[in-house]
């Protein structure tokens, strides 16, 4: 890649607001001027193991929306740009070793926690949370490639690590599930996807789910006690929590792990039989990408990079495309695109 004019300047939507929301406003994003504004800021300089990446694309993510609402565990920063994860070229380095040697590649690549983000014409990351990206990999594959991606090969070794073929998941046609099932299915695994929607079952259960429940369909409850009596699964991986999570974590058997990844209904979330805990040895955790990353070790973080590029090369995985929304016109479409079901939209500067 020849050597890259960088202005001083540059678009971006910037957060109206900082911390934390003082009173939850739902997951669901009416609208985005209440949480960030288009402006024009100053494109920053990246330090130490920085890169300062020109961004080809970026995503929206449930948790993009989560932290722009102050509802997630990030702490906003007003003035800075939004946006967790994009794909792009690295025009400019810190000293460290390993942000220079990213000079020049096209990158997937995670802001965490420079409070930089990725809604905007450049953004800054760590280069320990960047990838770089082979040519087979198109745009919107890998502006995609890392919170979905490496969160669905991650939780999908959880289940391996069980022992059972079978497993639970809530939110099931979302992009991240999806992806899980897609991986379940190539490996013989056995998943059991919850969604709202009847017009879900038929694409899940052809993308490999081994059973769909509608959680709103009559007799939900008795269909979910047959299959776990069926299938016998121990986890449970739920981006909802709510009643639906705290009903089926109930109704799952001995040595059942609820693990925690979303939280896509912010009703509170009842434990019907806290003595399952004692004496069912149920357990709940938590899940989260950034500690995974951080605690994997090498060679199981460079093993799921690998793996997740070679199935979008290949076709096994595909990221389902529902917009790619200009930088300028974002304020007004991105609600109304977020709102259509079953794809993901992006914002390109």
């Amino acid at each position: 890649m020849p050597p890259v004019s960088i202005p001083a300047t540059m678009n971006a939507l910037l957060l109206k607001n900082d911390g934390y929301a003082r009173q939850p406003s739902g997951t669901v994003l009416e609208a985005l001027d209440p949480y960030v504004e288009a402006g024009t800021i100053a494109v920053p300089e990246p330090e130490g193991r920085q890169v300062l990446i020109k961004v080809d694309l970026a995503s929206i993510n449930p948790s993009d929306v989560m932290f722009v609402k102050g509802m997630y565990g990030q702490p906003r920063v007003q003035g800075r740009p939004a946006g967790f994860e994009g794909v792009g070229h690295v025009v400019a380095a810190g000293p460290e070793p390993e942000a220079q040697a990213l000079m020049g590649r096209r990158i997937a690549f995670a802001t965490g926690l420079s409070n930089w983000g990725s809604w905007a014409d450049y953004a800054v990351a760590d280069a320990p949370g960047c990838i770089p990206l082979l040519d087979t990999v198109r745009n919107e594959d890998a502006a995609a490639m890392i919170v979905n991606p490496l969160t669905a090969l991650a939780m999908f070794g959880i289940v391996k690590e069980a022992g059972e073929k079978a497993f639970v998941l809530t939110a099931g046609a979302s992009q991240l599930c999806k992806l899980i099932i897609s991986v379940a299915r190539d490996e013989g695994y056995r998943p059991i996807a919850i969604v709202r929607r009847d017009e879900q079952i038929a694409m899940l259960k052809e993308l490999g789910a081994a059973h769909v429940l509608n959680a709103d369909a009559p007799g939900f409850r008795d269909e979910l006690a047959a299959v776990l009596r069926e299938e016998k699964p121990r986890i449970f991986l739920d981006a909802v929590t709510g009643p639906l999570a705290g009903a089926i974590f109930n109704a799952m058997g001995r040595h059942a792990r609820w693990i925690v990844y979303g939280r896509l209904d912010p009703a509170a979330t009842p434990i019907p039989e806290p003595g399952q805990l004692i004496f069912m040895h149920k357990k709940i955790e938590g899940f989260w990408l950034v500690e995974w990353m951080r605690t994997a070790g090498a060679e199981r973080r460079m093993s799921a990079v690998v793996e997740a590029q070679k199935r979008f090369s290949d076709g096994r995985w595909a990221t389902d495309v529902t917009a790619v929304v200009p930088l300028s016109q974002a304020i007004e479409r991105v609600p109304q695109e977020l709102a259509k079901p079953n794809g993901k939209v992006f914002i390109a500067p």
